[in-house]
Formats: structure tokens, sequence, C-alpha cells
């Protein structure tokens, strides 16, 4: 099945306009059957447990890989297309009443520290039956629409690395996605109808915009900064498959995403689900966000483009960020009125209370519902 994919020249990095509404591909691969196995109580336990270690183990090298439960070695598979997904910059105006566009709970370093992971879950999910991706307005009505369309997305904060070569007004970010849904291209029309987990990094308002790529090696460049002089340049990382179909929304509670950052290494995406664990990398010196990450964003959104992720009446999601700093003390829940989010991506649930907590994995937590 196609779908009409219209992407503006100097509009690419804001819109990413992905037409049309989408039918839900069946399921039919082996692992989205073996993921839905009845488990007894023991080896849930021991799944769980699993899950939490490999957001901490490491892959080898650079590339794509898979793990099974309960091996906790990571083994190469093949590496995806880079998907032309593409997220929405934020463009908060002040009166938003739901999550995202700039308004969503931001986890805070402590003073002097760097993050190094993060990692969203979701604890406790109650009354999710569906989900819609819909196009927002202010962001051209984009996004890749239709029902179980939507990203996790852990992302950074913006920040004036070495890789922005000394432009005072660039600003390195990046975004660990796992979508639903993607492109196959930028300039195709089809959707590859998988859901896939990879990174996206920019480095926007790059140098002085002279009508030709400015870019550095490895990024794409989307013209002309709607804020400044420069260019703001993207690229995604080759996706890792997770799921052969779109994964339901229904199964948000057994999701687990996590993004890390090492100076002169590797950063990567990981996701579990199930008995399964994925992950893509990419070298952390496109960005060189690890030498300024000090703020972390995990939710649940719409599905590229500045799009919302809508869900039914009942709605109530936990959301759990998990950071790591080096240190054993409580992050910091920023407040969504300070507008430190940085996705333009967003959805239809309202905000409650956050706390933060110290410890071995220090984390936020808060809950959204509609």
């Amino acid at each position: 099945m196609q779908f009409d994919v219209r992407f503006g020249t100097r509009n690419l990095l804001r819109m990413g306009v992905i037409a049309g509404v989408l039918t839900v591909v069946p399921v039919t691969s082996a692992f989205a059957q073996a993921s839905h196995e009845p488990i007894d109580a023991a080896d849930a336990k021991a799944r769980a447990s699993w899950r939490e270690a490999m957001h901490q183990i490491s892959a080898p090298e650079g590339g794509c890989f898979h793990a099974s439960y309960p091996n906790t070695q990571w083994e190469r598979v093949a590496c995806a297309p880079a998907p032309g997904y593409r997220s929405a910059i934020k463009r908060p105006k002040g009166d938003e009443q739901t999550v995202g566009n700039g308004y969503d709970y931001v986890a805070q370093a402590p003073a002097g520290r760097l993050f190094t992971q993060a990692t969203g879950s979701f604890p406790t999910v109650t009354g999710v039956k569906t989900e819609k991706s819909v196009g927002v307005a202010a962001f051209g009505g984009g996004g890749i629409l239709g029902s179980n369309e939507y990203t996790l997305q852990v992302n950074t904060n913006f920040y004036n690395s070495a890789a922005c070569a000394g432009y005072s007004g660039c600003l390195a970010w990046q975004q660990y996605v796992m979508s639903t849904n993607t492109p196959v291209s930028l300039t195709s029309n089809k959707l590859t109808g998988k859901t896939e987990v990879f990174i996206e990094y920019w480095l926007i308002n790059y140098g002085v915009d002279n009508g030709k790529n400015i870019c550095p090696a490895g990024f794409i460049d989307g013209g002309a900064d709607s804020q400044g002089p420069g260019d703001d340049c993207v690229q995604n990382t080759p996706a890792v498959v997770v799921y052969n179909g779109q994964l339901p929304i229904t199964d948000l509670a057994g999701l687990q995403l996590s993004g890390t950052a090492a100076a002169g290494g590797t950063d990567k995406a990981i996701v579990t689900y199930g008995g399964d664990a994925y992950t893509a990398t990419v070298k952390d010196s496109y960005t060189d966000i690890a030498s300024g990450w000090t703020q972390a964003e995990f939710n649940v959104l719409g599905n590229a483009g500045g799009s919302r992720a809508d869900f039914n009446s009942g709605s109530t999601v936990k959301v759990k960020v998990a950071v790591t700093d080096g240190s054993t003390s409580a992050p910091t829940c920023v407040s969504p009125s300070n507008y430190d989010g940085t996705t333009g991506e967003t959805n239809n649930l309202t905000l409650k209370t956050c706390t933060a907590t110290s410890g071995t994995t220090p984390y936020i937590s808060f809950t959204e519902s509609n």
C-alpha cells in the first residue's frame, strides 16, 4: 500500500508531512505471535529483570543488534535502511494544555552532572484501548496519521556542542525514537508498515545558509533554519525492526526505550519488548551530545511531523524516566510551564503531579490522563 508523501524543500525538517490514513497491518511474524504466549509469574519476573539488564549492556560495536531472553549477548542483525522519518522541533506558544510541543515534564540532572543514559517506561497503563495520530495545524497537518501510529521518544536538551564547529547559534539535539511506521525514504510515498527503533540526530541552525549543502558529513541539509542564519542538518541511523507491523497501543505497558550517549564512543537507542531487545547506534561525534546532556524528556507522542497521539477517553498512563549521571541523587522534575521539552510531537493527555526519586537508579515519574 502506498501513501502520498509531500516534503516541502525548505520545510523538510519542521514538518515532515506525510498525508493519509493508514490501515493496521496484520501481524504474522513469529516474534509477534510468541510475544503473547502465556507465562507464569516467576518467568514474568525473570523477563522483567532481563529487560532492565539489557538497557545496561552495550553492544560490542556500532551497528544493529538483537538479543532474545534469556541470552544477554547482543547478536548483530541486518540493519533496515535509515528511515525517511522526520520529527518536528517544538514551537510552543505558551497556551498548551496537553503534552508535548515543549510542554512536558523533563528530568534535570543534578548540578555539575551529565546524563549518560535515560530509560523511559510505563509502569502503569489503564483504560488505553485506542490511539490515533492526527495532524496539527501549527505544523501543517503533517505526520504519519492513523490508528496505532505513534512514537516513543527519549529526547535530549538543545546544546551548543563541539559538533557545531564554533557557530554560536547552532544547537545539537538528539532523539532516540521508536516509531510504529516510517517512510522508506524522504522521496518515497511508501511506508514500511513496521515498528522500528533508530536515532535521529540534529545540528540546528548550523553555519550560514548559502543555498547549498553546508552540513557536515553524515547529515542531510534541510534548508534554512526559521530562526537563524544557518541550515538545519539532520539524519537518522539505520533502523532495527522491532515488530513486523504496527505495534498495538494496547501493548504500551510492555515497552521500554532508552538512549545512551558516550563521549568519544557510540550513542545507542535500545527497545525491549517481551523477550526481545533491539539496539541501533551512531557515533557520538556527530552531535557530541554526551558533553552537554543535562535534561531528558520521554513520552508517547504522535508519529512524526508535529502530529498528536489521541488516546481514547478514560486512558491513564504513568510515565517513568530513569536516569544515569554517576550519582544516586534525585533529578529535578522541571515544570511543564518552563517549556523545556524539545520535540514538536504531542498527545492529548493532561499532566498530573511529578515526583523525583533518588537511589541506585534515580528517576522522575508522573501520570497523564484523558
